[in-house]
């Protein structure tokens, strides 16, 4: 090559930009997050707005010094971390209760969140969805505590379920097995019991008005605790979230598949939520960043991925059928205000689908939510429940004026009536 030659090829390379790394972050966040079919989940909903996933894709130059290492993973942005960072309990509700109690051989420790109400405001009683647990109605209670501060937001832990425990009784054998109870029966005298301990604890009289709220398994517990009748007149109404038995059975079909293809465990408690948002299993971030942590923990053998779930809910296999059987029937009969909120019609089965045309219970459409209608809509569901409560307050109703005194104050305006005697 001539000297001119060469000075043309210096030429032509000094005007090009350095040779730099480029780096997908979608890319390395699904392999890192990948577990069976999950980095397929995050693929599907990377575009979506509502999810941490949106902007997290992104294409960008490192310029090379001599202390920088060009293959190391650039870091997330700070908004993307906040995004994920858990939240605490203690900003949804005023203090938690934990409730002991021995029966049929097994020590069971209640966990509740409670709010209380003020000024004869109603309490409303939330039970979370299998897997599930009562911060699942954190962002919601902190919404209804706005529209009405005088009432209250009970939230409890199920059997196995966020901090709820249960161990062997001081009484049993040594020996003995603790079995996986989660029978609808079970549940609903665990509803109960927790009410009434409750109002032992925060030393109430009686029971303020009640508004019981279920979600999916949870609307089954409500459902059933309301047909036993037992609350009495204390029980205003109740509602049932995204749950009715024909599509219930339906989808038990399917449970095993899904848990399948979910991850077994997490790196940390930030990808869990992450997980949730991106899977759109929970479309609210504000919501996952309560709930989430509640659903995991933390196993420290297994370094890598630390953080496995709570509630094994291939392990409550047995009860699935036995939640829902009979749940339709049920909840037109039991007495007291009825709410149905689903997050589409065609999950109306046929017996529901002539109660709602003969007027029995009130049904109201999230289309724009998920299953979890109470997490991803929590300003918009607490406003369906508390106007649920007003329409069902009976404190409220103004009853018509007696005859007598209808009569009387008539015969005041013409002047003929007299004071009667002694």
């Amino acid at each position: 090559m001539s000297d001119l030659q060469k000075s043309f090829v210096k030429s032509k390379l000094a005007r090009l930009p350095p040779e730099v790394p480029v780096f997908d972050e979608m890319s390395e966040e699904r392999e890192d997050a990948h577990d069976g079919n999950i980095a397929s989940v995050y693929h599907e909903q990377h575009d979506d707005d509502s999810s941490s996933a949106s902007s997290a894709s992104s294409t960008g130059t490192i310029k090379p010094s001599a202390s920088q290492n060009l293959f190391a993973r650039a870091p997330r942005p700070a908004s993307a971390r906040a995004e994920a960072a858990p939240l605490s309990w203690i900003d949804f509700f005023d203090r938690e209760l934990f409730l002991e109690r021995d029966i049929d051989g097994l020590h069971v420790v209640h966990h509740v969140y409670i709010s209380s109400p003020a000024n004869s405001g109603p309490l409303f009683v939330t039970h979370h969805g299998a897997g599930s647990s009562g911060l699942s109605f954190a962002a919601c209670a902190a919404e209804i505590k706005k529209i009405l501060p005088n009432a209250g937001v009970l939230s409890l832990d199920a059997r196995n379920h966020g901090s709820t425990t249960v161990g062997k009784s001081r009484s049993a054998e040594e020996d003995a097995k603790v079995d996986l109870d989660l029978s609808l029966e079970t549940l609903s005298r665990d509803l109960l019991y927790v009410l009434e301990q409750t109002r032992k604890e925060m030393n109430w009289e009686t029971l303020p008005d009640l508004v019981l709220v279920g979600h999916s398994l949870g609307g089954a517990v409500v459902t059933d605790a309301a047909k036993r009748g037992e609350l009495g007149s204390k029980l205003l109404a109740y509602a049932v979230l995204d749950v009715v038995e024909g599509s219930a059975m339906d989808a038990l079909q399917s449970m095993e598949t899904y848990l399948s293809t979910r991850p077994s465990s997490f790196p940390s408690l930030a990808s869990g939520i992450e997980w949730h948002t991106r899977s759109r299993t929970i479309r609210n971030s504000l919501s996952a960043r309560v709930s989430v942590p509640s659903l995991l923990r933390e196993d420290p053998p297994d370094t890598s991925r630390p953080w496995k779930w709570r509630t094994d809910l291939g392990a409550t296999k047995p009860f699935w059928e036995n939640w829902f059987i009979g749940l339709s029937k049920k909840f037109l009969e039991a007495r007291g205000g009825k709410l149905l909120l689903l997050a589409g019609t065609d999950r109306l089965d046929t017996e529901l689908t002539i109660g709602q045309m003969q007027g029995k219970y009130q049904l109201q459409v999230f289309p724009e939510a998920g299953h979890f209608i109470q997490e991803d809509q929590p300003a918009k569901t607490a406003q369906i429940l508390v106007d649920f409560y007003k329409r069902n307050d009976r404190s409220a109703l103004v009853l018509p004026p007696k005859v007598g005194d209808i009569l009387a104050s008539k015969a005041m305006a013409k002047g003929t009536w007299e004071r009667p005697g002694p």
